[in-house]
């Protein structure tokens, strides 16, 4: 299968669904997800799918067309509403060699914890990468799934989010509560 950025003949399926932190598009490819993405509107969200993937053939999808996709976008927002951990869901990860290190070794990172830039780029081997770790968390269009969320700047702050510093507060907020007592 081809794997290019802008989805050359690949067939991406995706759907909507309005979840606690507002509307989220899913969309996968036959390899697993390749993008979620929290928007204002369906229609926004559907415009950001088709400028990240300009050349798939995309597919709107309900239950009937891809079960396993309305699955996964089933479990994320139930993860996201805070009554249950991030899901395992297969993703189609596309980026750099450098992103792709640094979105795995986030992927590892405990639930509720939450680590800075520098720690981020330390973590991978790269310590002097900081500003390239931030570009790489910036670059991420899996929202949650590879929690970029949980990266703060050096002194505490939340830094950017982009998909909007008030849902980066909220699931780290979110998560620590699941794992309050």
């Amino acid at each position: 299968m081809i794997n290019s950025p802008g989805g050359t003949s690949e067939r991406i399926a995706y759907a909507v669904r309005y979840t606690a932190m507002g509307p989220l598009l899913m969309a996968a490819t036959a390899r697993g997800v390749c993008l979620a993405q929290f928007g204002e509107s369906e229609a926004a969200l559907i415009a950001q799918l088709k400028s990240e993937f300009p050349d798939a053939t995309l597919t709107p999808s309900g239950m009937a067309q891809s079960q396993e996709l309305d699955a996964w976008i089933d479990a994320l927002g139930v993860h996201i509403a805070g009554d249950a951990p991030r899901p395992e869901i297969a993703l189609d990860l596309r980026g750099t060699a450098f992103q792709m290190r640094i979105w795995r070794f986030l992927q590892q990172l405990s639930e509720g914890k939450v680590m800075s830039y520098a720690q981020l780029a330390a973590g991978i081997g790269a310590p002097r990468a900081v500003r390239a770790a931030a570009s790489a968390c910036a670059a991420n269009r899996i929202a949650v799934l590879v929690p970029c969320h949980r990266v703060l700047r050096g002194d505490g702050g939340l830094g950017g989010y982009r998909w909007g510093l008030k849902r980066k507060r909220n699931l780290i907020e979110r998560e620590r509560a699941r794992l309050s007592p």
